[in-house]
């Protein structure tokens, strides 16, 4: 007896997205442009709202900086509001592991970790305004007493990949399925933390169900803590071909992420119940037998 809404910009996308659920009504579509402050209008009854309306593609955070922005503030506030009209039991944000600036070490964050981000760099548009969102939740708590709970993932990656998608992974996905060579634009020595797309949905509903209010969580596996080059490699290793190393362009280096270190500590997201199902072998082995653009 759950009735799950989707909001989205194009109904067109979200059908081709999640084929006959639309269609046989196991999920219901509605009109929502995070980028406006226009209201949610939403005409059944609300107890759990996810925001995951943003920009998630670091081309984008360079090409539409102020979309980036508006989405995670504005689109955000009008979540919030509606949350409260609705008398919603709770709101969850997701948010990003980008919050944390850069630090020296390779020590995975734990969530009252901070760094530094460049306010001024052309890519700071996405982690300041995950920041500022972040800040609008617990606001909202503080002045409206609004239920809030908040979620960092680290770099997920998975069988749905969309087209527009040029993440590292995505990138290293399409390749290796098409059986060409995988190509690294950099020595990939960043450490990230990597965390199947079913793994996150697991520890999204985990925390919405079971985190406490006005707190964060990170979204780790502790399994799949690797650089960017053990991911292409792993990947390369289950499809058969090779990782070759080029330069990158002026414009992939103006989209890169600064930070050389973005593993995230899971202790607090463990501690809620919350268990990854794969590893990362078993993880990039999913996603090219399950692959699906």
């Amino acid at each position: 007896n759950i009735n799950i809404v989707i909001a989205g910009r194009s109904k067109q996308k979200a059908v081709h997205r999640f084929g006959n659920l639309i269609e046989e009504g196991k999920l219901i579509y509605i009109d929502y442009d995070a980028t406006s402050s226009e209201p949610l209008i939403v005409e059944s009854k609300i107890d759990y709202l996810i925001h995951g309306a943003s920009n998630a593609t670091p081309s984008v955070f360079a090409s539409q900086p102020v979309e980036t922005i508006l989405a995670n503030v504005t689109g955000l506030n009008v979540i919030l509001q509606s949350a409260i009209a609705a008398s919603a039991s709770r709101v969850l944000y997701v948010s990003s592991s980008e919050v944390y600036g850069t630090t020296e070490g390779n020590t995975p964050y734990l969530e009252t970790d901070y760094g530094i981000i460049d306010v001024l760099n052309q890519r700071a548009a996405y982690p300041m305004s995950k920041r500022t969102g972040e800040s609008l939740c617990i606001a909202y708590g503080l002045q409206h007493d609004l239920d809030t709970v908040i979620v960092r993932p680290g770099h997920i990656y998975g069988p749905i990949i969309q087209k527009s998608d040029n993440r590292a992974s995505a990138q290293f996905a399409r390749k290796a399925i098409n059986g060409e060579d995988i190509v690294m634009k950099s020595a990939g020595t960043q450490l990230r933390s990597y965390c199947h797309a079913f793994d996150c949905a697991s520890a999204i509903l985990t925390v919405l169900v079971s985190g406490e209010k006005g707190n964060a969580y990170n979204i780790s596996n502790p399994k799949s803590i690797c650089t960017i080059s053990e991911l292409a490699k792993s990947i390369g290793k289950e499809a058969g071909v090779n990782v070759v190393y080029e330069s990158p362009s002026d414009i992939e280096k103006n989209s890169y992420n600064l930070m050389d270190n973005s593993s995230l500590s899971s202790l607090k997201l463990e501690s809620l119940g919350w268990k990854p199902i794969f590893d990362l072998s078993t993880g990039v082995r999913n996603m090219l037998q399950q692959f699906n653009e």
